[in-house]
C-alpha cells in the first residue's frame, strides 16, 4: 500500500486463524488506506458466485496467499487440510477465468521441492517431491495452477518463498512460539537428526515479500503463457539471504531479547514425521532478470519482528 496507489480487494475468512484486528490494526491509522482497501467475508473453499464477483468489481491482478499452512496441524488432520488448500485454489483459478486478470501472482513454498542436500539450492522446476501433508498441499496447488495455466491460458506467476516473518504473526509459527516460550523460561523445541545435527532455514520479512511480488508485477515483461509458445509458468524463488540454523535462530531471538537461550533437542524422525532438516532456494534468477534483491536485511528483519511484538504482548495470547 505505501509504494502504490492501488485500490485493494481482500476477501477473509476469519475461521481459522484469521483475526479481524490484523486488518483492524493496519487500517485504523490511516485513512488513505481505509479508502483504498474493501474487505470482503468470504470462505475461498465454495465458489466465487456472481453477486460476491460484483461486489468485488473490476480487478486487474490476483495476489494469492490464502492457505492453511502449519506443517504439525498438515500431519494432525491431513484430509481437511488437503482438502481446504485444493478447493481455495482451484476457486481462485475459476474465478480468474470468468474475470480474466492480466496477472494471477500465487505463492509457493520451497517445501514442495522436499529436503535440500547439504550444498545445494533448489532451482526454478527441480523435481517436485514433497514431505507431509503440507507440502503436498501446496505442490497440489502448483500443479493445478499448471493445468490451468495450459486449458485456460491463464498469466499465473508462481513464486517458492522460504519461511516467512513479521509482526502479527500467529504463535504457532517458530519466532512466535520461541519470542513466547523463552519469555516464558520455557524450551523451544529445535528438531535435529538423529546424529543430533540442527535443521537450517532462510528467513524472509513479509515486507520482502511484498516487495519482491511489487517488482514481478511492475516488471517489463509478460507472463509466460500457453498461447504465446511457452511450455510452463513464469517461476520464481524469493530467498532470504543467509541460512540459519533452528538452533542459532533461538539464540538469535534470546539475545534480542536479552533472556537465557533455552532449547530442547528432539530427533525429528521420532516427533515430526515428515519434517525435513534443510530447505533451500536458488534466488539468482529474479535478481538477474528483474534486480531484485531484498531491501531489509534479515537482521533487521528479526530485531523489528521481536521488538514490535514485545510492545504487543497480546498477539502472543
Amino acid at each position: 500500500m505505501v509504494n502504490t496507489d492501488w485500490d485493494v480487494v481482500a476477501p477473509v475468512t476469519f475461521t481459522h486463524k484469521g483475526k479481524s484486528d490484523r486488518v483492524a490494526s493496519a487500517l485504523e491509522n490511516n485513512q488513505a488506506w481505509q479508502k483504498r482497501v474493501k474487505v470482503i467475508m468470504l470462505d475461498l473453499t465454495g465458489p466465487i458466485e456472481e453477486p460476491t464477483i460484483s461486489r468485488i468489481g473490476h480487478i486487474d491482478e490476483i495476489w494469492n496467499v490464502a492457505s492453511d499452512s502449519h506443517v504439525d496441524r498438515s500431519i494432525e488432520e491431513p484430509g481437511a487440510f488437503i482438502q481446504n488448500n485444493v478447493a481455495l485454489m482451484t476457486n481462485i483459478l475459476d474465478y480468474a477465468r470468468k474475470v480474466r486478470p492480466s496477472l494471477i501472482l500465487q505463492m509457493s513454498t520451497d517445501e514442495v521441492y522436499g529436503p535440500a542436500p547439504v550444498g545445494y539450492a533448489h532451482k526454478e522446476w527441480d523435481t517436485i517431491m514433497p514431505s507431509n501433508p503440507y507440502s503436498g498441499s501446496k505442490a497440489a496447488q502448483e500443479a493445478i495452477c499448471f493445468s490451468y495455466w495450459r486449458t485456460y491460458d491463464l498469466p499465473i506467476v508462481i513464486t517458492n518463498t522460504m519461511n516467512i516473518i513479521g509482526e502479527m504473526q500467529d504463535p504457532e509459527k517458530f519466532v512466535p512460539m520461541t519470542i513466547q516460550r523463552l519469555l516464558a523460561g520455557t524450551p523451544m523445541t529445535v528438531h535435529v537428526s538423529p546424529e543430533g545435527i540442527s535443521g537450517s532455514r532462510y528467513y524472509l520479512h513479509a515486507r520482502n515479500l511484498a516487495d519482491a511480488w511489487l517488482a514481478i508485477s511492475n516488471g517489463q515483461f509478460a507472463p509466460q503463457t500457453y498461447s504465446t509458445g511457452w511450455t510452463s509458468p513464469t517461476r520464481y524463488h524469493i530467498v532470504g539471504e543467509r541460512e540459519v540454523s533452528n538452533v542459532q535462530m533461538v539464540y538469535e531471538i534470546a539475545k534480542i531479547l536479552n533472556v537465557p537461550p533455552r532449547l530442547q533437542k528432539v530427533n525429528f524422525h521420532e516427533s515430526r514425521p515428515g519434517h525435513d532438516l534443510r530447505y533451500a532456494l536458488d534466488g539468482a534468477k529474479i535478481e538477474d532478470s528483474l534486480g531484485w534483491k531484498a531491501p531489509i536485511s534479515f537482521e533487521t528483519s528479526l530485531r523489528r519482528t521481536v521488538e514490535w511484538t514485545l510492545k504487543h504482548p497480546e498477539w502472543l495470547l
